[in-house]
């Protein structure tokens, strides 16, 4: 297996982009990441495209053909490939961008991730998203995106004692990196008793629990480490990637107090990349939920379980604390195109290793790590990244 290193990045901001279509912000981040890896479209061997579900939000499947068409890469024939895992889409399609450069089959891959949300009412959307749970067993009984993550909160605060302050807290941080973060959907601070006091939307979660719909697209370029120096001078290690499955539904599990999947795949990637979680200096996690970023620094050995709330409470997650997570702001304030959402958090921690973050920047940034999740973590994946 050949080392792969990620040569250039590029994304639109996220939010509501109305005067948008999806094409056009696909083809935004798609270009501006072969701009940053001072590319042509001659260079380019293969394009990957993470994207949920295109087919109901904006009535258009081949969608990987479609960015292909818009970015110029189609005039070359350039063969490019549709990654769909819900919420996990586009981790899983760098994924399988690195496994395409790293065997050797591919030099130079475009990986994207793309979804346009806002298209459609919010009833709508909530229903799309709930596809990506078990239809038979969960949604037709009338189990909603949200409430299936409530459940897991009550449980997690059942057995482990955590706070609605605790969870809470997840989003006042996510809120308060995000303020930092010129692409974030949103870009302001917002205190613990604004989360709290916002409209319950499946109890214990409100809605300042929950990532917002969002509109947008990410981009990143892979390269066989051997020639990355020739289109760049910082690049950055993708150093391991690992995948997990589990069962789509949460009653098939003997614990929904934290995620299987996440747990293997993290063990998978840290043994690839002979490191340790003490070894990790930053993380982007998938916080769809304020409660899903507790079980995700708990899964990834960052906390002990059921110590996640605390930790965040303390500030220990915090930019600045023992490890920061989320430095982006986090799908909860940097927003949540489900398509784009894997591959922004790569932007995120190739830039924290470019050392070009400006005020998130992280200290001495070595090694950052990123989880992506699909559904109740029926998927989940796990990239780490170092300095080459």
């Amino acid at each position: 297996m050949r080392e792969v290193a990620v040569i250039g990045i590029g994304a639109t901001k996220f939010g509501e982009l109305w005067d948008l279509s999806f094409r056009e912000i696909g083809m935004q981040a798609g270009l501006a990441a072969v701009y940053d890896a001072n590319l042509s479209g001659e260079d380019i061997d293969a394009l990957y495209v993470g994207n949920m579900s295109a087919g109901r939000y904006i009535q258009q499947e081949h969608v990987a053909a479609l960015v292909a068409d818009y970015s110029g890469m189609a005039r070359d024939n350039i063969p490019a490939t549709r990654v769909e895992a819900a919420g996990a889409s586009g981790g899983l399609a760098l994924r399988q961008g690195y496994m395409a450069v790293a065997s050797g089959m591919h030099d130079i891959v475009v990986v994207g991730g793309a979804e346009k949300m806002t298209d459609v009412g919010d009833n709508e959307s909530n229903e799309i998203q709930s596809s990506a749970a078990d239809e038979q067993w969960e949604v037709t009984f009338g189990a909603t995106f949200p409430s299936l993550h409530a459940m897991i909160a009550r449980r997690h605060m059942h057995d482990f004692g955590t706070t609605r302050e605790q969870m809470a807290q997840v989003a006042v941080k996510n809120h308060k990196h995000g303020s930092l973060n010129p692409k974030a959907q949103y870009q302001k601070e917002i205190s613990l008793d604004t989360v709290l006091k916002s409209p319950l939307v499946s109890d214990p979660l409100g809605m300042f629990d929950c990532a917002p719909n969002s509109d947008g697209a990410a981009a990143v370029v892979l390269c066989a480490m051997e020639k990355a120096r020739k289109y760049t001078e910082i690049p950055v290690k993708i150093l391991a990637s690992g995948q997990a499955s589990d069962t789509l539904a949460l009653h098939h599990r003997n614990s929904i107090v934290g995620f299987a999947a996440t747990r293997v795949a993290a063990d998978r990637a840290f043994k690839q990349a002979r490191l340790t979680a003490r070894d990790v200096n930053f993380a982007e996690v998938h916080d769809n939920f304020t409660i899903s970023e507790i079980l995700a620094i708990e899964d990834l050995g960052f906390f002990p379980k059921g110590e996640g709330g605390k930790a965040t409470m303390d500030g220990q997650t915090l930019l600045g604390g023992k490890i920061a997570i989320n430095t982006s702001g986090g799908l909860k304030a940097r927003g949540d195109p489900i398509g784009a959402t894997g591959v922004a958090q790569i932007v995120e921690v190739v830039t924290q290793l470019r050392g070009q973050a400006g005020k998130r920047q992280v200290a001495d940034a070595k090694v950052g790590l990123a989880q992506n999740v699909g559904g109740t973590g029926a998927t989940a994946v796990v990239h780490i990244l170092g300095v080459a």
